[in-house]
């Protein structure tokens, strides 16, 4: 049901492990069979904390043959985030690996969640039932994947796919974009969001080719990039424009010829960049690659012929209708009049068979974002005459960290739960690096070094290191609007003349004798 051919080989770059098609599918039945004694069935749900490993991958599908539904969480993630996240999604089981701080999930059996260290599981020399004598147990509308994109400190806002929309996500781009680029792929992302997860490894993965899986932005990787693409003689790969500062600086470029097609995505691509990846690699077809998780990630690009890198350019849809209207109210009737002139910049907005489900037990939430199967970006673009997409800007709240998605709530509720913390607003800074770092505006009882270095301890508990501020401003009250609401916009024009604090002076200062 997930593949029309047998799934391609897939390699684990720094382990040099090695799993052929046959391989893969074996391991998919002995995990069946592990799983099934753990009691998983149709409709549960499985956290994996590992990803980027072989195992990640089968374990996927011998999820998804029980009728089961996997929810990756980013390793990087707190004991406390990741208990906030059990609560509201309440999965049966999570999966760990030797790469695992086992001190993070003491307080998951209190949850009702098993969780099963799979260090110990050795199938060589062992019979297993073959994928094709199991009866898979998934149907189409049942729950695929839950990506979380925000909550892991307040409610959590997981995606949920089907396999429906999931299948429509590859049928549409192995119509839009075929499948031969994608010969050997290279996944240089994480496999917790839908970019590196559904888009860059698992549709050309299921549909028979071979993907090549290398820790998520290792820097020993970008520097090494030029070398790795032509030993694995990589046809294809997808990446963030943050990861091109490294690769483009201390990377040779690839000598074998063998590098067909290159996406960049999940962060603004500039036209300067963009054209420097097209020098370093080699080739012209350097795509920008427009994705939402919400719409199974890619659902437009450059796939135009000929281009010149610009700006904002996006290109055309893939498997989706895009739209750019005047009006930003899923509340309200989906009013094509309100369409913008060629060239009008407006709200864009998709039509998808691809589209989630909606945000996991928040129907008021996916009603936000969701009027008569049309789904609302949050971003600003127009079309040019030629029916180009271009996005100019974005209305929502999330920092886009190098790719990585932050959402400022998680940050506010960690620190509104500090004694000494009156009010607080996390906000995005410009990075030369990430493009988008994390700064906050707190309100404190006392601003003294010891509260100050009080609330880092206190944050560094509860929140992933990647989530931390790079920039703290201490205020002595928040803006807001006639209905009592704070603006992040207003709080950044607030902040953006004063200096910071220097916060590792205040740090170093506390840990002297």
């Amino acid at each position: 049901m997930f593949f029309d051919s047998q799934p391609g080989s897939i390699t684990e770059l720094l382990a040099g492990r090695t799993w052929s098609s046959r391989e893969v599918l074996f391991q998919v039945g002995a995990r069946i069979q592990h799983f099934q004694s753990a009691g998983l069935g149709r409709g549960d749900r499985i956290f994996v904390q590992y990803g980027n490993k072989l195992e990640f991958f089968v374990d996927l599908l011998g999820v998804w043959y029980l009728g089961a539904s996997l929810v990756p969480i980013d390793s990087r993630l707190t004991g406390y985030e990741i208990e906030n996240l059990a609560r509201a999604a309440k999965p049966r089981l999570l999966l760990v690996d030797s790469a695992a701080d086992d001190s993070k999930f003491a307080g998951l059996t209190a949850l009702g969640v098993q969780v099963l260290d799979t260090r110990d599981w050795n199938f060589s020399g062992r019979d297993f039932p073959s994928v094709s004598q199991i009866r898979c147990r998934a149907y189409l509308d049942d729950e695929a994947l839950i990506l979380l994109t925000s909550g892991s400190t307040g409610i959590p806002k997981g995606v949920v796919h089907t396999h429906r929309s999931l299948r429509a996500r590859w049928l549409s781009l192995h119509a839009s974009l075929g499948i031969e680029a994608y010969r050997r792929t290279l996944c240089l992302l994480p496999t917790h969001f839908g970019h590196g997860l559904i888009c860059n490894s698992l549709f050309p993965w299921l549909a028979g080719q071979d993907v090549v899986i290398a820790p998520p932005f290792s820097t020993a990787t970008l520097m090494q990039l030029g070398s790795v693409i032509d030993e694995h003689k990589i046809t294809f790969l997808s990446s963030v424009p943050s990861m091109w500062g490294l690769a483009l600086k201390a990377s040779k470029p690839p000598r074998s010829n063998s590098l067909r097609r290159v996406h960049c995505g999940s962060a603004p691509l500039s036209g300067h960049l963009w054209k420097q990846i097209q020098d370093w690699t080699g080739i012209k077809e350097v795509w920008n690659a427009y994705g939402i998780t919400e719409t199974g990630s890619w659902v437009a690009g450059t796939s135009v012929g000929k281009f010149i890198p610009e700006d904002g350019l996006i290109g055309v849809p893939w498997g989706a209708v895009i739209k750019v209207l005047r009006s930003a109210a899923p509340d309200a009737p989906f009013d094509l009049d309100a369409q913008c002139q060629t060239e009008e910049s407006g709200y864009v907005w998709i039509n998808t068979p691809a589209l989630m489900r909606g945000y996991y037990q928040q129907p008021d939430l996916t009603d936000q974002a969701i009027s008569g199967g049309w789904f609302l970006t949050g971003d600003i673009g127009l079309i040019d005459h030629r029916g180009w997409l271009y996005l100019k800007g974005r209305e929502r709240d999330e920092i886009n960290k190098g790719g990585a998605k932050i959402y400022p709530v998680d940050i506010d509720a960690v620190v509104e739960r500090f004694e000494q913390a009156k009010e607080v607003c996390a906000f995005a800074v410009a990075d030369p690096l990430y493009g988008q770092n994390v700064a906050m505006a707190v309100v404190l009882q006392n601003s003294d070094s010891a509260t100050i270095g009080a609330l880092h301890s206190w944050m560094g508990r509860h929140l992933a290191e990647f989530k931390m501020p790079v920039r703290w401003y201490i205020v002595d009250a928040l803006p807001r609007n006639s209905r009592g609401k704070v603006s992040r916009k207003e709080v950044e024009e607030i902040c953006a003349p004063q200096a910071p604090l220097d916060l590792q002076t205040i740090l170093r200062s506390l840990r002297s004798p």
